[in-house]
């Protein structure tokens, strides 16, 4: 009977202390907030301010008048003007040109002429014009006109002829190696 007696209160400890083990593995932390043994602070990431219920008139604003432009439409060469060149957009002056930069200006010379553009693109036309699509593809390399080589006794020869002469040396055509044309299939090989 003593060992029933002390087995009791022993049973009754550990029911007591397994079913409160149990409870507190049950509760996802509303137990704690209710006794006040956690804090909510509020998410930062949800407090927010809130707009005002209606806005203050803007006595400035005039009402439109029928047919006028609007001000906030632009026309085109104005927005391109604005795209390339911002100060233009916020109506602030060119910067006066210092000392310096006039000074550099000056030093590049006259003024291109006011046709440039078109002599630029008459001279790539007539300088690409002439190879069709077949010398393209056969002759794919260009032949480079200042890498010929000098022959050099022609050229010894040359300026002898011209300091005997009294002609300054650069008189005359340098002479230099000619060389043999090549047709498209030695071309092709020619890197080997």
């Amino acid at each position: 009977m003593r060992k029933n007696h002390l087995q009791r209160p022993f049973t009754r400890a550990l029911l007591v202390t397994g079913s409160v083990v149990l409870l507190a593995g049950c509760d996802n932390g509303g137990l704690a907030r209710t006794f006040g043994l956690t804090r909510d602070a509020p998410d930062e990431f949800l407090v927010t301010t809130r707009a005002l219920l209606s806005l203050p008139p803007d006595y400035n604003l005039r009402p439109p008048r029928p047919g006028a432009p609007r001000p906030q439409e632009t026309s085109a060469p104005r927005q391109a003007q604005e795209v390339l060149v911002p100060q233009s957009a916020l109506n602030t002056p060119a910067p006066a040109t210092s000392p310096g930069q006039s000074a550099l200006l000056a030093q590049t010379g006259p003024d291109a002429p006011p046709n440039i553009r078109t002599q630029v693109d008459r001279d790539t036309r007539v300088d690409n014009a002439d190879r069709g699509f077949v010398d393209r593809l056969l002759y794919w390399r260009k032949s480079d006109p200042n890498s010929a080589v000098v022959n050099p006794a022609a050229e010894a020869e040359r300026v002898k002829a011209n300091a005997a002469l009294g002609a300054p040396p650069t008189t005359g055509t340098t002479p230099i190696f000619q060389d043999k044309q090549r047709g498209w299939f030695s071309s092709l090989f020619s890197w080997m």
